[in-house]
């Protein structure tokens, strides 16, 4: 037996860094499943597929703003960086969809209070466990425990108040494709709200969702300070499997 990550850069020609920031990055599998521990043990024979990662689309760009189809995989801090703007918000680093980014100091300040005021509309689409059949509000308070990089939510009375407004699309099977409108913008806010509807996101093994190869949710329509972003589902979300 010998570590993942020491396996995958001998089969791809790579240093064992580059190979362990694969497995970190969620685009590492061996026999259908996601290598999710870069120093978990394998056999020396184990064959792995890494998943490519899409390109960053720009949706509309002028002399403000900057909308990108961010795509799966790639952290919303690493868009900024390719791009050499700022974010003017943040996406999770499986979530795919519409990201901002801003161009000029006195647009940003509009927008940063029209997030503030709760004048931003935003929509997602998510593919969940079990059947949503009815439009639901979600209006719980979310606590957001931090350490170092990582953040974990929860709904506590302590938290700070959170609203989701679910919508059915379709259900097949046992899974269900939703649509997702939020009303504020906490750390993980429709992960957590999903989950305490018996409807988490699959992919979403944090917050009770099953393995899947992503987290299904995807980042669909934003509509800020007269602007209107939208980006069209995945392939993956048009034919979910069941």
């Amino acid at each position: 037996m010998e570590k993942a990550y020491k396996l995958l850069a001998l089969q791809e020609g790579i240093s064992n860094r580059a190979a362990k920031e694969l497995i970190d990055r969620g685009v590492v599998y061996a026999a259908g499943k996601k290598v999710s521990v870069a120093r978990g043990e394998l056999s020396p024979s184990t064959k792995f597929k890494i998943e490519k990662i899409a390109p960053i689309k720009v949706l509309f760009e002028d002399e403000y703003i900057m909308a990108v189809d961010k795509p799966a995989f790639i952290t919303s801090e690493e868009v900024a960086e390719i791009k050499k703007l700022p974010l003017l918000h943040r996406l999770d680093r499986e979530t795919s969809g519409v990201l901002l980014l801003t161009k000029d100091d006195e647009f940003r300040q509009k927008a940063v209070n029209a997030f503030k005021k709760r004048e931003v509309h935003k929509e997602y689409i998510a593919i969940v466990e079990g059947k949503v059949v009815e439009a639901t509000e979600v209006n719980a308070p979310i606590l957001t425990i931090k350490k170092g990089n990582t953040a974990y939510s929860k709904i506590s009375p302590d938290g700070k108040e959170a609203i989701s407004y679910i919508e059915p699309l379709m259900i097949e099977g046992k899974r269900s494709k939703i649509k997702v409108t939020i009303e504020t913008g906490r750390t993980h806010q429709i992960r957590v709200h999903l989950k305490s509807i018996g409807a988490s996101i699959l992919g979403d093994t944090e917050y009770g969702g099953r393995p899947h190869k992503r987290l299904m949710l995807h980042a669909s329509k934003i509509i800020l300070l007269g602007y209107i972003f939208q980006s069209k589902e995945p392939e993956d979300f048009i034919k979910f499997s069941v």
